[in-house]
Parts: C-alpha cells; structure tokens; sequence
C-alpha cells in the first residue's frame, strides 16, 4: 500500500492539539482512533517523523514519542531504514527487548531541530585537557597488548585505586572495573543483582537512566522521596539493590546530610542490601555551599563505632566524605564514577568500585557485552586523572556562576516558578504552580526550546508540576533559553487561566 502524504495525513489529524495534555498523548490518541476506525488500514505507510513534524508544525520529538507509543501498543510498526506503517487496528504483543525511550533520551536519539537543548544535562565541549590527553595516550600506544580489557586497562584501574585511596577510601587495583560511562556500570549491576520482579529502592525523584535500566531489568521501584530522609527506613524491606544519589542529587541538586548517609549505610549493611551510591556528579559540589548537616529524621546521629571498617579521624556528618569511606571494605557499598559530567560527556569512561568478588563477576558479564572499553580512551583518561583536582575545581566554579545566572533569569522572567538553589551538580529542579509540566513542555517546544518534565524522573507518580533545568550551557544561551521558556509560559499559562501580566521589558 502507498505511504499517505504528510499533507494529507495532517488533514485526517484534524484538530488533533485542541486538546488537554502533553501533545505526543495528543497525537497518538487521533493516530489510534483514525487506526481503529479504519481509516488508516494496515499496511499503510506513515510520513516519516522529519516530514510529519513540519506538516503538524510540531516538534520532532512530539512524533517520534507517538509513534513509539503506538509501536508499544502493537499499532504501528518501526524500523530503522524501512519506515513506519500501520500493524492493524488489534494490539499485538510487546516486543520485550526493545525499552521504552525516556523523553530524555529522545532528545539524545532524534535532536529536534532549530531547538535548544535543556533536556539534557553535561558539558557542551571537551576541554583542553581532553585533547592534549589524547596526544599524550596515542604515543602510549604499543608494544604487546591484545587490547582486550574486560576489567579495565591495568593501569587506568591503579589509577582510579590510587584516587579513592587519597580521598580517605582505601581502595586496590582489584575493586576497581572500568566501564563504558557511568551509565554501563549502572546497567551491568543491575544485571547482577536484579532478578525480575526484585524490589530496587531509589530516590523520587532520581536520576532517568537508572530508572530505565531498572525497568528494563523488570524491577519493582520503590521509592522514597529525596527530601523525606526515609532512606533508611525503608531498607528494612531488604531490597535486592538500593540505589542514591547522596551527593549533588540529579535533578534538585541537594546533598543527603552526612548524619543521614551514616544511618543509610549502617542500615544497607544491618540488612546485607547491597547500597549503590551514585557518586558522577558528587565532586562537583559549590564549596561555600555545604549541604545542612541535620535531617528532620526520627533517631540520633549514628556514631562511628557502628560503621564496620570505618576510615579513622572521619565522621559521619562530613558531607563532603565519600560514602564508601563510611565502610571501605563493606561487601554492601557500591560506588559507581564516571568522567563524562566531570570532564566531558564524549569521553565514554566510568567505573565501579566494589569487593573483587563483585568486580570480577561484572567482568565476566562485560567480557559478553563488549570484551572491554576502548584502551585509547582508557588511556587518556589517566592522563586527565593526574589533572582531575584542577579541572573539577575549574568546572565546579563555572557551573556555579552559570547556576547564579540562571536562578537570576528565572526570578526576573518568570518570578511565580519556585525553586531553590542548588548545592552542586548540574540542574535546577523547578515547579511550575498549578501546572501539568509535560504539557508545558510541549508548549515549550513549539518555542524552539526543549525541556525535561519530572514526571519522567519520577517512580512515585509525582513531580508532574516540576522541570529540570540545566545550567550547562553559556550565560547567554541561559538568557534566551529562559525568554523562551517565558514566552511559552505566558502562552500556555494564559490558555489555561486568563492572561499572567506581561514580561518584563528587553534591555536594549
């Protein structure tokens, strides 16, 4: 059967935005009823998602999350370099290896065009150092090397041993596996310890890529909310795995308080859970802003006598500690690492540490995933380690001038969304009073500007009036993303409630 015309299918669409909700919803609720009504039998091939986008005047993004919606239902069929056509008007079954893309990653896989990103969070370009590290590993080339290193490239895992050693967390050569980014490392643990259907405890709202990789493992989420300090209460579910984030949390930016991570951790050991600590964005913490040292939590500060293997002269309320120096030699306490938030997101090097008994099963599961992670990279990542201090400082103070510029932007142009400063990391979490964020979003986008709504961040079901904003890019590319996101907003706003009062006046 011959694919329908963009123009024509938009004309069978009809008045498919008019209604409430995220317009992807939108879209796919008018594409499912024309399927089920017949007026698109099967086999009917369907506009691409470019093409389909500009006749709709939408984003691209808004098509390709309908399609993938109805290829879920079993309404559409997809495939890389042969288009999408209508399967028929009966759901069939779900495809279980294909995951269900986050909005987050949609950006990543089909940018939307002429859009700012602020969906997505990292840095917009490799330093320097990244290059001269590169030069400096090239000529380490040579010599007899297979090139296969499933645990990592020995000198790059000394490396990483001898980081965690300075920092107070005693650490060998043999608890360290490298991996291709953080986000690999959180894959690979999940397919160690999750069975299907094993509870996961974790933060709401926390960090999408653990969230996807979670489902995909087919776990149970259990959440507890970042700012309830519960955490570790609910370990006495025992959990198969416990996911945190203790330090400059993706998306509020807030750091769990040292007393608070002491009970998390004598707890995660008192039950034998095995505690993953997600550590990626950790060091890149505003010094003058130290996260409070109290949490509204029932019971006393746990004292150092009961953290097995604690580090002398540490105390469980500094904030800056690692976790793992709470208990160092701690089967339980798992800390995952990566370059990509501290140096560049490009450089596609992570890591976990663990006991070797846990490291060498992760291998042997790697060993079948990629037979080990590019040596080049492995080796300029030494190079940058030696530099590591330097250049987290530099990106710290960076981030948290682009974090004072946007909270400043955001007070003037849209002074009714509430949010507080964060202490570290990379995002703002922001609430939109009496608004659906997701809808916003897609109001947002038609303003040339993308953004991440946290319901996607969050297992609970909440964070619906809630946007992670980045403040990554350049204080300029800052102030026109948020003039745009006040334009949409006054938009959307207005649709909703009458008109907010207008913007303030451009500086010329």
């Amino acid at each position: 059967m011959s694919p329908i015309s963009p123009a024509d299918l938009a004309a069978r669409l009809g008045r498919w935005s008019a209604g409430r909700g995220p317009l992807y919803l939108l879209l796919a609720g008018r594409l499912r009823a024309l399927i089920d009504d017949g007026e698109l039998p099967p086999g009917t091939g369907l506009p691409t998602d470019r093409a389909l986008a500009a006749g709709l005047s939408a984003g691209r993004t808004t098509v390709v999350a309908a399609y993938d919606l109805l290829r879920q239902e079993g309404r559409l069929v997809r495939r890389q370099g042969s288009g999408t056509w209508v399967a028929g008007s009966a759901p069939g079954p779900l495809n279980a290896t294909e995951p269900t893309v986050n909005p987050v990653f949609l950006h990543l896989l089909d940018p939307p065009d002429h859009v700012a990103q602020f969906a997505c969070a990292g840095p917009t370009g490799a330093p320097p150092a990244v290059l001269d590290a590169y030069r400096t590993a090239l000529g380490g080339l040579g010599g007899p090397d297979l090139g296969y290193h499933p645990a990592g490239h020995p000198v790059l895992r000394a490396a990483l041993a001898a980081r965690y050693s300075a920092r107070g967390v005693p650490t060998t050569a043999e608890q360290i596996l490298v991996t291709t980014g953080g986000q690999q490392g959180l894959a690979l643990l999940a397919r160690a310890l999750i069975a299907p259907g094993a509870e996961v405890l974790v933060q709401a709202p926390t960090y999408p890529g653990a969230l996807e990789i979670f489902r995909e493992s087919a776990a149970a989420l259990l959440p507890v909310a970042t700012d309830d300090f519960r955490y570790a209460e609910a370990l006495s579910r025992r959990p198969s795995m416990a996911y945190l984030i203790a330090r400059c949390h993706n998306p509020t930016g807030r750091s769990v308080p040292g007393e608070e991570r002491a009970r998390i951790v004598a707890a995660a050991l008192a039950e034998r859970v095995p505690l993953v600590v997600d550590d990626v964005l950790a060091e890149l913490a505003f010094a003058d802003r130290p996260a409070p040292s109290g949490a509204a939590s029932s019971g006393g500060a746990v004292p150092d006598a009961a953290l097995p293997e604690a580090v002398p002269g540490m105390v469980a309320s500094d904030v800056a500690m690692p976790v793992a120096a709470l208990a160092p030699g701690a089967d339980e306490v798992i800390t995952v690492g990566s370059l990509s938030k501290l140096v560049w997101g490009g450089l596609r090097i992570g890591w976990v540490r663990a006991q070797p008994a846990l490291i060498g099963r992760l291998a042997r599961l790697k060993a079948v995933v990629d037979l080990g992670s590019a040596v080049l990279d492995q080796l300029a990542a030494v190079e940058l380690l030696a530099e590591l201090d330097r250049l987290v400082a530099e990106r710290a103070g960076v981030l948290r001038e682009r974090h004072d510029h946007l909270c400043a932007e955001l007070r003037e142009w849209l002074p009714e969304w509430e949010f507080a400063p964060a202490e570290g990391g990379q995002t703002l979490w922001v609430r939109l009073p009496g608004a659906d964020a997701a809808s916003y979003a897609q109001a947002a986008l038609r303003q040339g500007i993308a953004v991440l709504p946290g319901g996607s961040l969050d297992p609970s079901g909440g964070s619906l009036d809630r946007l992670r904003i980045p403040f990554v890019a350049e204080p300029a590319a800052l102030s026109a993303g948020v003039r745009a996101m006040a334009e949409a907003w006054r938009g959307f706003a207005g649709r909703a409630a009458g008109s907010p009062p207008p913007l303030p006046a451009i500086a010329v």
